[in-house]
C-alpha cells in the first residue's frame, strides 16, 4: 500500500477507494463457517494493511450476504471494530433448486437459482439495509457472472468477459428497485461497480416504458375479462374462417377460456406494486438518486449518464470514475484520468460532468449517509463543499 500511496499524485489522484481481486471471491465460499471465517480474515489483515493510509486511501470490507444475519455480523464488526467505511456486499447468491437435489442430487451442485436480494429473495433483507443505513454504510456491489447464463465458452475469455459486471449489476439494480428496496430506504445510496452505466441507462428507460404498458391501471385494457365476446363473435364471422368461427363459438367467444386463471396464484398483478408508483416521475426519483454506476476511465458510452436528452424525464445518472489500475486492461496507470478526460476534449461531456464523474459523485455516494466520510483526509474541505450544495434535479 506505500508504494501506491507515495504515487498517487503521479497518477493524478489525491484520494482512491480501494476494492480487491482476490477478495471478490470470498463472499461466494460455499460452506457457510469458512466463508465466513475468510471473510473476516481478510478484513482484519485489510484493515491492518491501511490503517497508516487513511487520508489518501480507503479500502472496502468484502461482506458476505448468505444470510442478512451474517452479514450485518461482518458489518458491525467491520465498521464498529475495525474502522471500516466502504463494504463491498456479495450478491447473486447460488441458491439450491430443491426439486433437483431431492431427484437427481449427482446434479445438484451444477444447478442453481441467484439470489439477488431485492426480489423473490429467500430471505427478507430489509434488516440489513436498514443496518446500512443506521451505520452510515452505502452498499457497493462488484460481482460478475462469468461461467453463468451463456457465459461458458471454453475457449474465448473475450466472450465471457465482455458485459458480465454489467448483467450482474443490472440483475441486483433491478431487484433493488422492484422489491421497493429504494422507496423504503430512501436516503440509502447503492453503487454497482466496473459494468459501467449504459446497462443503467437501459434499465432506467425500460422501467419507465414497462411502467406505463404494465402499471396498475394500464393492466386493466389487457384484462381478458374485460373482452367484448360477442364484438369479437361478429368480427370472426365476417373475416375468420369457418374453422376458427366454429372454434370460437365452442368456447363461448373466448380465445383462451383458462386465460382468466392464468394469474401465477398472485393477488396483486403489478409489477411496481413495491414501489408504491403514483406518477412516473417517482420512477426518477426512485432510481437515479439511490443508484451509482461505476466506470471505466476508457468507456465511451459513460458520457450517456449525463446526457438529458436521452435520459427519459431529463435525467442525469450518477456515473463514478473507476479504474482496474491493477489488471490486464491498464497497461500504464498514469493514462488512466487522461483517458477519462477524453469525453470533455471531444465535446461529450462538460466541465461539469466531468467533475461530477471524477469526484462529486462519490462524495455524495459515500457522504450521504455518512457527512464523515471525508474527515481527515486530503479532500476533506472539497468533499465538504459538494455535501453543502443543493442537489440536482
Amino acid at each position: 500500500p506505500r508504494l501506491l500511496y507515495e504515487r498517487l499524485g503521479e497518477l493524478g489522484l489525491d484520494f482512491a477507494v480501494l476494492y480487491p481481486t482476490v477478495g471478490l471471491r470470498v463472499p461466494r465460499i460455499a460452506d457457510d463457517e469458512r466463508r465466513r471465517a475468510t471473510c473476516r480474515a481478510f478484513n482484519v489483515l485489510t484493515a491492518d494493511y491501511f490503517r497508516d493510509f487513511a487520508d489518501r486511501i480507503t479500502p472496502a470490507a468484502v461482506i458476505p450476504v448468505h444470510t442478512p444475519d451474517e452479514a450485518i455480523e461482518e458489518l458491525e464488526y467491520c465498521t464498529r471494530q475495525l474502522g471500516f467505511k466502504v463494504a463491498m456486499f456479495g450478491s447473486l447468491v447460488p441458491r439450491p433448486v430443491p426439486a433437483i437435489a431431492t431427484e437427481h442430487a449427482e446434479a445438484a451442485r451444477f444447478i442453481a437459482w441467484y439470489d439477488t436480494l431485492g426480489l423473490d429473495s429467500e430471505h427478507d433483507y430489509d434488516p440489513l439495509w436498514a443496518k446500512c443505513a443506521e451505520l452510515g454504510v452505502a452498499p457497493t456491489f462488484h460481482t460478475g457472472s462469468r461461467r453463468q447464463g451463456l457465459r461458458l465458452s471454453p475457449t474465448n475469455f473475450t466472450y465471457n468477459h465482455i458485459g458480465h459486471f454489467a448483467t450482474a449489476s443490472e440483475a441486483v439494480c433491478k431487484a433493488l428497485f422492484l422489491g421497493g428496496v429504494t422507496r423504503r430506504f430512501p436516503n440509502l445510496r447503492f453503487a454497482f461497480l466496473e459494468g459501467g452505466v449504459g446497462w443503467a441507462c437501459v434499465l432506467y428507460a425500460d422501467l419507465i416504458g414497462h411502467w406505463e404498458k404494465r402499471n396498475r391501471k394500464a393492466l386493466e385494457h389487457t384484462d381478458p375479462r374485460a373482452l367484448d365476446r360477442a364484438l369479437l363473435m361478429d368480427l370472426v364471422r365476417k373475416y375468420g374462417s369457418e374453422e376458427v368461427t366454429a372454434a370460437l363459438r365452442q368456447r363461448d367467444g373466448w380465445p383462451d377460456p383458462d386465460a382468466v386463471t392464468l394469474i401465477g396464484g398472485l393477488d396483486d398483478l403489478d409489477d411496481y406494486s413495491a414501489c408504491r408508483i403514483e406518477r412516473k416521475e417517482d420512477l426518477r426519483e426512485l432510481f437515479v438518486a439511490p443508484f451509482y454506476f461505476g466506470c471505466e476511465a476508457d468507456d465511451r458510452i459513460n458520457a450517456w449518464a449525463f446526457n438529458r436528452r436521452a435520459n427519459p424525464l431529463g435525467a442525469r445518472l450518477n456515473a463514478l470514475f473507476g479504474s482496474d489500475i491493477g489488471h490486464f486492461d491498464v497497461p500504464d496507470m498514469g493514462e488512466v484520468l487522461p483517458e477519462a478526460h477524453e469525453l470533455l476534449e471531444d465535446g461529450l461531456i462538460t466541465a461539469g460532468d466531468f467533475r461530477d464523474f471524477t469526484f462529486a459523485n462519490a462524495v455524495r455516494l459515500w457522504g450521504a449517509g455518512n457527512p464523515r466520510f471525508f474527515e481527515g483526509t486530503v479532500v476533506e474541505k472539497a468533499a465538504a463543499a459538494v455535501l453543502a450544495e443543493r442537489p440536482a434535479v
